[in-house]
């Protein structure tokens, strides 16, 4: 993966082009959500690609937590300071674009390694579950709760990212998903992937991401399959 073909930072301003934040999220995550699709009203930048540049662009700490507090489109401009410090737990920055507009809220602590090799090894391999995760997560969790998102207007978005490392080193990073949990509260899902990071054979840390599911309405299995069968077509359409 070479990160730097699917961004422009100049003077501190990271900005994306819809056709190539859309190539990342279907050549490097595997990702067909059609916010993703540059022809989309909605368009969105993946919060997977938001996620590998930050880290990129400041290395990898012990702990590193990034929510994500506003959907970047394809004509927006991320403010991004020269560096981000490593703090006490609890001691979030906010990164904002330039229309003042809070993005992300970025959390780190501990050490830090800024072994590009490793850092883009260890994100290149956490981001490809994305791919995974719809539908054989979430249409299983949707199912076990009897909710499901919208069939005409889905709406599927990260809330969080976290990586929790117990070492910056190693070869041929390794991400095995460890099982999801989805809470539901009216028309809105939560939903929790757990992942444990590998290097030799050795646990090197674990990782979480978080995700928000809108329009949640009862469960319908014949409709779900429409969903199922949409997304298949987009990922076979490449």
């Amino acid at each position: 993966m070479k990160l730097s073909d699917y961004f422009e930072l100049t003077d501190e301003r990271l900005s994306f082009s819809r056709d190539t934040a859309s190539a990342f999220a279907k050549r490097v995550a595997g990702d067909f959500n059609p916010l993703h699709d540059p022809d989309n009203k909605r368009f969105c930048v993946p919060g997977d690609l938001l996620f590998s540049v930050l880290l990129h662009q400041y290395g990898l700490h012990e702990n590193v937590s990034v929510a994500f507090a506003g959907m970047v489109d394809g004509s927006a401009e991320v403010l991004l300071p020269a560096e981000v410090s490593s703090s006490s737990a609890g001691e979030q920055v906010a990164i904002k674009d330039t229309r003042d507009r809070e993005v992300l809220l970025v959390e780190c602590s501990g050490e830090k390694t800024s072994n590009a090799e490793f850092v883009a090894n260890l994100t290149e391999q956490y981001v490809q579950f994305s791919g995974k995760t719809f539908p054989d997560v979430l249409r299983p969790l949707m199912q076990q709760h009897g909710v499901m998102i919208n069939p005409t207007r889905p709406l599927v978005i990260y809330q969080s990212m976290r990586l929790a490392m117990t070492q910056l080193s190693g070869d041929a990073v390794a991400v095995e998903f460890t099982g999801a949990t989805l809470a539901v509260e009216g028309k809105k899902g939560t939903v929790e992937l757990g992942f444990e990071l590998s290097a030799g054979g050795q646990v090197i840390g674990t990782g979480a991401k978080s995700m928000v599911l809108g329009g949640l309405r009862e469960y319908d299995d014949e409709a779900m399959q429409t969903v199922v069968d949409d997304y298949n077509a987009l990922k076979s359409a490449g």
